[in-house]
């Protein structure tokens, strides 16, 4: 007792209180150390914990007990909070840049701060003055503040004001083109020229591919304009500017995609291509629809570097992989890729074809539009008010000895004839269909009108595919789920007697909600003499699915139940794109 009374009294003599006192008592670091980083914080004008932890005197978790503790402060695990975007608008992006300090909740007119250091007296201060609320303090590790009041000024920083250049980036003058060569109109030329316009689109823009977006939502609305993004397939809200601003953001979007910006009555479709360095660039396929309360604009996200990541990285188990690649080594047939739109259809396509994509090998490609530029390949847009459809590129193609040809979609039966005349011709044709699965594709072409015994002659593989949300490696954590649970969800008995290891989502700062990224499940089904007889002979989807299975064809939920055990997504994840 003695000894801790005297102890007190000599860090008090040589010059410590507060904090940097109760961590010399309780032994968390030493005086030498404390008052090094003491001096350090006030020459830089910064704070003492911050200064502390990175010269690696103390732990960020010790600090924050003994500040709880001292200061009888409650402490948070910022690893569990979800940050409301809402809430850390209240405070100025100065003053959260100035203190790291974390706006975490409202709760009435009282707003929780998270902070390492609770003698920093001066920032709650001055959020209590700049917010009109009460404010408490909630004592948080020091690195993980700092991560996440980073990660929220990067939000932050797509609003209207305050927007700063990133960092080697010219907000203002990055090149941008249009996709076509027709010049936009003059009308409100000054509007979209405004700088600080230009300067929210091009953010809004570098911040989504940042992020790994796929798409960008402008939306307007009565008394609200909002942004949002879709991130892991997830639309996510990450600016309101001035509703008044709608018009003018829509009007900068259209003269970027050489769009008509007089023309504010019917949708309109165009490009925008970003380059963000001399070797890499990144599309935009742009779409405008008018709406009650002025333009929606979306921006799909299209960037090549993903049909360069490999088969390898799209997630196919490696018999399913030998099946694909198999496949596209042969000299001719037709290969369908099946999904919902967003499944990934069009990389799983543009991966084969960058296998394909030879020297002696003659690749040509109608779409609508042509969605990545791959060097090496015909890429042709279809353009249905001059007469250019997919059948009629395809018939050009024909004529032009190509070795493969991919169609962007088989839409009706004059293009699907004519594909499946390709295939059976020497030539190997890809192409995508919208259907739920694979054995739904064969039933489909059917009733567009095609020949049952051309289609059992000319298709060779279907693959049917999700995309997933990966768990993240980081932070996911082992669910204890029930034997029986595990059956109803369709594991095969077997391996649950070998035992299965499931995981679920945590969230920390290096994910979202505890996914990162996303994983492709697939159905990989050969077309199979045994499947061509029950084509030949009108057998339906189920006739197809149950020949399949016997071959050893997994259905997408099997494949998902593998991506499962294998920890890459969850249960949860999985039942919201595959039937149970």
């Amino acid at each position: 007792m003695n000894e801790n009374v005297s102890l007190a009294s000599s860090t008090a003599r040589a010059g410590l209180g507060g904090l940097p006192q109760r961590l010399v008592q309780d032994g968390v670091v030493n005086e030498t150390a404390a008052h090094a980083a003491l001096k350090l914080a006030q020459e830089k004008k910064s704070s003492f914990v911050s200064q502390l932890i990175a010269s690696g005197a103390a732990k960020g978790r010790d600090v924050a007990v003994a500040a709880s503790t001292e200061f009888g402060v409650p402490i948070f695990d910022l690893d569990a909070l979800t940050i409301d975007f809402e809430v850390t608008r209240m405070v100025s992006d100065k003053l959260l840049s100035k203190h790291r300090v974390l706006p975490m909740f409202r709760r009435g007119k009282r707003l929780f701060l998270g902070v390492s250091d609770p003698t920093n007296l001066h920032a709650l201060d001055e959020i209590k003055f700049q917010t009109g609320m009460g404010v408490e303090a909630i004592v948080v590790e020091d690195e993980k503040l700092q991560k996440a009041v980073d990660r929220m000024l990067e939000q932050a920083d797509t609003a209207m004001p305050g927007l700063g250049d990133e960092e080697g980036v010219d907000l203002e003058g990055l090149e941008v083109s249009g996709g076509d060569d027709v010049e936009a109109d003059a009308v409100g030329r000054d509007d979209v020229e405004d700088a600080p316009i230009v300067r929210f689109v091009n953010k809004i823009m570098l911040d989504a591919i940042r992020r790994g977006a796929s798409d960008i939502h402008f939306e307007p609305y009565e008394k609200i304009y909002r942004v949002r993004l879709r991130i892991d397939g997830v639309l996510r809200e990450v600016a309101q500017p001035p509703v008044q601003l709608g018009g003018k953001l829509a009007a900068r979007l259209k003269v970027m995609s050489r769009l008509d910006i007089a023309e504010r009555r019917v949708p309109q479709d165009g490009r925008i291509k970003m380059r963000l360095s001399k070797t890499r660039a990144i599309d935009f396929r742009v779409s405008s629809c008018p709406t009650l309360y002025g333009e929606k604009i979306v921006l799909r996200i299209l960037d090549p570097s993903q049909a360069m990541l490999g088969i390898d990285a799209l997630g196919y188990e490696p018999f399913q992989k030998d099946i694909y690649m198999a496949n596209l080594a042969r000299p001719q047939g037709m290969i369908l890729v099946t999904g919902p739109t967003g499944s990934g259809k069009t990389v799983s396509l543009y991966t084969g074809l960058n296998i394909l994509n030879r020297e002696d090998t003659n690749i040509s490609t109608a779409e609508d539009p042509a969605e990545i530029n791959l060097p090496g390949v015909n890429q042709v847009n279809v353009n249905n008010k001059v007469g250019l459809t997919f059948a009629s590129a395809l018939r050009a193609f024909l004529r032009q000895d190509p070795d493969v040809v991919m169609v962007g979609e088989i839409r009706d039966l004059e293009t699907a004839e004519i594909a499946i005349k390709a295939a059976q011709t020497g030539h190997l044709v890809l192409s995508t269909l919208h259907t739920n699965d694979a054995p739904q594709t064969l039933t489909r072409l059917i009733d567009m009108g095609v020949k049952p015994y051309a289609i059992a002659t000319s298709v060779s593989l279907i693959i049917a595919q999700r995309l997933a949300r990966r768990l993240c490696p980081s932070c996911k954590q082992p669910i204890d789920v029930p034997a029986e649970a595990l059956r109803k969800e369709g594991f095969p008995e077997a391996e649950i007697a070998r035992g299965i290891k499931v995981f679920g989502p945590k969230g920390c700062s290096a994910c979202t909600e505890g996914y990162k990224g996303r994983v492709g499940i697939y159905q990989v089904m050969p077309v199979t003499e045994e499947i061509g007889r029950i084509i030949m002979a009108g057998g339906n989807a189920i006739d197809i699915s149950d020949a399949a299975a016997k071959a050893g064809v997994w259905d997408l939920r099997r494949a998902g139940l593998a991506k499962v055990q294998a920890g890459m997504t969850s249960l949860e994840e999985l039942n919201s794109v595959t039937i149970e």
